[in-house]
């Protein structure tokens, strides 16, 4: 069977993907280990029996739902391929918002960043692929997720990063980091949204928070100033209609500068904020 005729018997399969073309090609891709390119210029190619049977138990697994991220074990963010695994979530596109916007607040000197709840490592590992001046924590309580993101950190070559087991801040000594950036749970357990889609296959603990989705949010914004050196940044990722509630939770800290940036679908979904003079230390 050609690609061409593979690719045409394929997609009713995937119907129930709104990206059923684009899941057909990475899959192919995979498999034969070629670049969408190669697949589009020849796509005249006879695939093998072998080849075949292998395409056939992922395109069953995609059917199901399985996220494509999961069936090739990789996902690109930021431009840097990232292996990822079950027990992490798979980096999404609008979280390079969070990283756009700690890159820009950044001085131009070397800095030290803490990256809480890191998962694969994509927010460290990204910035650290900017700023190879700068020194890079990123600490996650899955003992398999700090494995993941410190082989990518191999795989990258990113000396400048480094992982370890924390369930956020209690297995860092108190120090002084110029930044805190952070993608927490936040979504409440009983959104229907949990139930479709990708999510259904991702940890649930890195999903979900209690308190409405806040739970996390508000540990960290409170705690951050006992990490923070004065006039550093706290860089939070949250569910685009929590950006009232985050504002308020940083403001009643003691964070000077507050704002919010929205993602590429023009959603709230980033607040930040400077640990000022006033903050106060808990």
């Amino acid at each position: 069977m050609q690609i061409r005729h593979w690719l045409s018997e394929t997609l009713p399969l995937l119907r129930h993907s709104d990206s059923a073309k684009r899941d057909a090609e990475v899959i192919l891709g995979h498999v034969l280990n070629k670049p969408r390119s190669w697949l589009l210029a020849f796509d005249d190619y006879e695939l093998t029996p072998e080849q075949q049977a292998m395409l056939a138990k992922f395109v069953e697994r995609r059917a199901q739902g399985e996220p494509i991220a999961y069936l090739c074990g990789q996902r690109e963010f930021w431009s840097l391929p990232l292996a990822v695994s079950p027990a992490t979530l798979i980096p999404r596109p609008d979280t390079e918002v969070l990283v756009e916007q700690a890159l820009s607040l950044l001085p131009c000197q070397p800095v030290t960043v803490l990256d809480l709840g890191t998962g694969t490592g994509a927010i460290a590992l990204a910035m650290a692929s900017e700023r190879p001046e700068s020194q890079f924590l990123g600490v996650d309580r899955i003992e398999q997720a700090v494995t993941l993101a410190q082989t990518n950190a191999e795989r990258l070559a990113m000396a400048n990063c480094r992982f370890q087991v924390s369930h956020w801040f209690n297995q860092i000594p108190p120090s002084q980091f110029d930044m805190i950036v952070t993608n927490p749970p936040y979504i409440d357990a009983d959104d229907p949204h949990l139930t479709q889609g990708d999510v259904t296959f991702e940890p649930r603990s890195a999903l979900v928070a209690e308190a409405q989705g806040l739970a996390d949010i508000t540990l960290i914004i409170q705690q951050a100033p006992n990490w923070l050196v004065l006039g550093g940044w706290l860089v939070v990722e949250h569910g685009w209609q929590q950006h009232h509630q985050v504002q308020e939770i940083f403001a009643a800290v003691g964070f000077d500068a507050i704002d919010t940036r929205y993602d590429y679908g023009g959603n709230p979904r980033v607040t930040y904020g400077k640990f000022a003079q006033a903050s106060k230390k808990l």
